[in-house]
């Protein structure tokens, strides 16, 4: 049995490599972090291009490929490894959580009164199971939660949306990636 080197190449400030994390801890994938310096600009040097040309974070290297882009590393990710461990990111149907995912690029307001009716009705947002196309969201949420005017006008009046924003923001996966952000952050002592 071959142990793989798992490596994720990215920021702890940039949501999509955020997202990534979360979708390996959901797995329980153990891997290394490798932070990217993002404001000395690492990632449109070499090495980092020869990783990802775009010169974007984050890149997963699984030890037999290196894959960039958060949504193609999710779904890969999520398609290798869903069977193991009872995560099963890619949901039943995958064309529901694939239009899910296409939405989540638009968090205008009305948009969010789309969630408000979809979570009416199902749990999450692509069926009644945690899909990729909730986890996908959770930097976002994390960030417009922590704003007392976006959370009063955007969520409270939606109380479907706020119990689904709560639910997936308590998964144990997201908790070790803010984890992870808070101890690499600088101490203010």
């Amino acid at each position: 049995m071959t142990i793989k080197n798992r490596k994720v190449y990215g920021s702890l400030s940039s949501p999509a490599s955020l997202k990534v994390l979360a979708c390996l801890f959901e797995h329980d994938i153990d891997f290394e972090f490798v932070h990217v310096d993002l404001e000395s600009g690492e990632h449109k040097q070499q090495p980092f291009l020869a990783m990802n040309p775009f010169g974007r974070v984050p890149v997963f290297d699984d030890g037999d490929i290196t894959r960039f882009e958060s949504r193609a590393i999710i779904r890969s990710v999520a398609h290798e490894y869903g069977k193991k461990g009872g995560a099963r990111l890619l949901g039943r149907q995958e064309t529901s959580y694939m239009w899910w995912l296409k939405l989540k690029q638009n968090w205008e307001k009305y948009v969010l009164d789309v969630y408000e009716n979809r979570l009416s009705k199902f749990k999450y947002l692509a069926s009644d199971d945690y899909t990729i196309a909730d986890l996908v969201h959770l930097p976002n949420l994390e960030a417009l939660l922590g704003n007392s005017y976006t959370k009063h006008h955007l969520f409270e009046s939606r109380p479907h949306l706020s119990a689904w924003c709560f639910d997936i923001l308590a998964r144990p996966a997201w908790t070790k990636v803010l984890e992870m952000q808070k101890i690499a952050q600088p101490s203010s002592a």
